[in-house]
């Protein structure tokens, strides 16, 4: 019987061992899923623009639909700067609005609002036409984002893809943001509103990118 009992103890540490190391081997199988899919994208756009793109891990995220941020592990000491660009691999996310040594904070594109002075307005563009309008807003109950300023005669489309057009100098261009779902008439006649499904799903992320441009300090 104590052979058993001993036999049975060994059983189970072993069984046990066995749970947290299968749990760690599909922890790790999903960072490398991931780090596969961020390195096929970073390869694919060396070829089309001179960005770095560092991954940063999400430490937390405030579901506060008012202040809709997350905080990344890199910081100051990483090189990183405010109103840089944070994307995932499907498009973009937001931008840096707080920096510390060691971690930042990213301001969502969910929080776009005309009504805030300071929003972060982006200048974008259709990636195969030429075509201009201003990402200025956000609906949360759409879950849609707002191009606006679209002149009367411009080309875009639904299905366009929507990217950043890098006027300002804030927001580098060739950024995905998202495809055109529907194009109006604007408020007065003279311009087009555009609706804009967001290409990133703005939930679950484990690690995104932050792009460092050539003209950013770096360290």
């Amino acid at each position: 019987m104590k052979e058993v009992y001993s036999e049975n103890e060994r059983l189970k540490m072993a069984v046990a061992q066995y749970a947290r190391e299968s749990a760690e081997y599909h922890r790790i199988k999903a960072e490398n899923e991931d780090y596969m899919n961020m390195l096929k994208f970073t390869e694919a756009q060396k070829n089309k623009y001179d960005y770095d793109y560092r991954p940063a891990n999400v430490l937390s995220v405030n579901q506060d639909p008012n202040n809709h941020t997350l905080v990344i592990d890199l910081g100051e000491k990483d090189g990183v700067r405010q109103n840089m660009t944070v994307i995932s691999v499907e498009g973009m996310v937001g931008v840096i609005s707080q920096v510390g040594n060691f971690t930042s904070t990213v301001k969502l594109l969910t929080t776009l609002d005309p009504q805030d002075a300071k929003r972060q307005q982006i200048a974008a563009t259709v990636s195969n036409k030429d075509t201009f309008g201003i990402i200025e807003s956000y609906d949360k109950k759409t879950r849609m984002l707002k191009m606006t300023r679209i002149p009367e005669d411009d080309p875009v489309a639904p299905q366009d893809l929507i990217v950043s057009s890098g006027n300002g100098g804030v927001i580098p261009r060739g950024m995905i943001i998202g495809k055109v779902v529907e194009v109006e008439t604007g408020e007065f006649g003279l311009t087009r509103t555009a609706t804009i499904e967001p290409a990133a799903n703005f939930q679950d992320w484990k690690t995104l990118l932050v792009v460092f441009t050539p003209e950013e300090p770096q360290e």
